[in-house]
């Protein structure tokens, strides 16, 4: 691996396809010159035992001493146009019967004695040629004559000079193959890698202002389509986040603007002239509810980037839900008798989580409805669980939310109606902390409004009992 560290995939690939190549040419090279190998040995086998067969033969014509003078003439001609081919007879004592002109076996052919298409051997000569041989034994016609050997041999000059001249080219071949593997290998290695390319370039041209552009992922390979196709979900992921930053950072400007503004304001008109102690103990009393409003937000933001960090951890334990909505519901009576608002709660359910951070998010949900319940209107709690998730249902009359609204409700200081942003008592940032505290319990939170009913519901895995 540490051959290629560093190394384009170009160049990884072309490496790799030219190595392969060259890798598979050569072993067909050697199984190729192997298969030629082995059918010369048998084509000189062949000859070899014909012509063993044939001075056989030609001795067991021979039933005379004339005939036994004749025979060197005989084998002579039987091996005319036989080049390269060499034939040796000898007696049983040593003696040498006959032989060719340049015939040049080893001693130890004299005592081989095969059969047909067996006991070939190959030798070098002494100029150094090679040859390959066979012996057998023979014998003559003439009664009372003792056995023979007979020895032939072919020259491997021919096989020699053929064997030689193929490797040659074989590897010229591999040599020539590996350079036009190589080139075609880097060709298609660039032509296949020209999506990634492009999509290098395309991500590129992405910037923190221009994170709405996507990458072509229907132009581009199916292999490489889920890569784009990842990156551009990372895209969009990163564009929301980017979107609620700046929406954030531009939000969390205006809130504190206006408070810390008017504590400005009233400072400077109260230090403007003289006051009597009276007039400064209203002002400092308005400037502690500025300033309580400006502790709960910053306390609300703290929490929320606690949540997004996964850092507020809740500690579990088993919590009655109907429990507490009812203290939440007891707070608010006062309220409620004030405004004429009727409050109803059923149904049971205990699910395990952080105490304090379940009655908060109850707490919001119940609190927001109180701000958008008119006089002579109705709250209601109904609690229960369904397959294995524990529900807290707030619902309440009032105006209804347009549907373009309801997505947004969680979000950070988001308001449906901007016109009661200053009216009312919170940040905008109630319902988020309720989001976050659901996701931190491993539930959800959601909403929905129709003909002036409005229902927010918690659901969060449930405990033992309900109903």
């Amino acid at each position: 691996m540490s051959l290629f560290a560093g190394k384009s995939v170009t160049l990884r690939l072309t490496l790799l396809f030219a190595t392969v190549s060259v890798a598979v040419l050569l072993l067909l090279g050697l199984v190729v010159g192997s298969l030629v190998e082995r059918h010369f040995e048998e084509l000189d086998t062949a000859l070899l035992d014909g012509k063993l067969e044939l001075a056989r033969h030609t001795l067991q014509a021979v039933r005379s001493a004339a005939e036994l003078a004749e025979l060197p003439a005989r084998l002579d001609e039987a091996l005319v146009g036989h080049h390269g081919l060499a034939m040796a007879i000898w007696q049983a004592d040593g003696q040498l019967l006959y032989a060719t002109g340049h015939a040049d076996f080893p001693e130890a052919m004299r005592l081989r004695a095969g059969g047909p298409g067996r006991g070939t051997i190959i030798w070098s000569g002494h100029d150094g040629r090679r040859f390959r041989g066979l012996s057998g034994a023979a014998g003559l016609g003439i009664e009372g004559s003792g056995p023979l050997v007979v020895a032939v041999s072919t020259d491997l000059i021919h096989h020699q000079h053929f064997m030689a001249s193929f490797n040659t080219a074989l590897w010229m071949a591999v040599g020539l193959a590996a350079l036009v593997c190589g080139l075609l290998g880097w060709w298609a290695a660039r032509r296949g890698l020209a999506p990634l390319r492009d999509i290098s370039r395309n991500a590129a041209a992405i910037t923190a202002t221009r994170l709405d552009r996507r990458l072509p992922a229907e132009a581009i390979p199916a292999e490489l389509a889920e890569v784009a196709t990842t990156l551009n979900d990372m895209l969009a992921r990163l564009e929301a986040s980017f979107r609620r930053l700046s929406d954030f950072s531009s939000d969390i400007a205006h809130e504190l603007r206006t408070p810390v503004s008017n504590l400005l304001t009233q400072t400077q008109v109260t230090l403007s002239k003289a006051r009597t102690a009276e007039d400064y103990q209203d002002v400092l009393a308005s400037n502690a509810e500025e300033f309580e409003r400006l502790s709960r937000m910053i306390s609300d933001m703290l929490f929320l980037a606690k949540a997004d960090n996964h850092l507020a951890v809740p500690h579990k334990e088993a919590v009655d839900l109907r429990a507490e909505a009812d203290d939440v519901l007891e707070f608010h009576e006062a309220i409620a008798e004030e405004n004429r608002i009727s409050l109803s709660i059923e149904g049971q359910a205990t699910a395990p989580g952080d105490r304090l951070m379940l009655r908060r998010a109850i707490g919001n949900l119940i609190s927001n409805a109180f701000h958008h319940t008119p006089p002579g209107g109705h709250i209601g709690v109904r609690i229960g669980i369904e397959r294995g998730m524990a529900s807290l249902a707030v619902e309440n009359t009032g105006d209804t939310i347009a549907p373009q609204h309801l997505p947004r409700l969680f979000d950070r200081f988001y308001r449906a109606d901007p016109s009661r942003q200053r009216l009312a008592e919170g940040a905008g940032l109630g319902l988020a902390i309720t989001r976050s505290i659901m996701q931190a319990h491993g539930g959800d939170v959601s909403v929905s409004s129709a003909d002036g009913l409005t229902v927010f519901e918690l659901r969060l895995p449930a405990g033992q009992g309900g109903n």
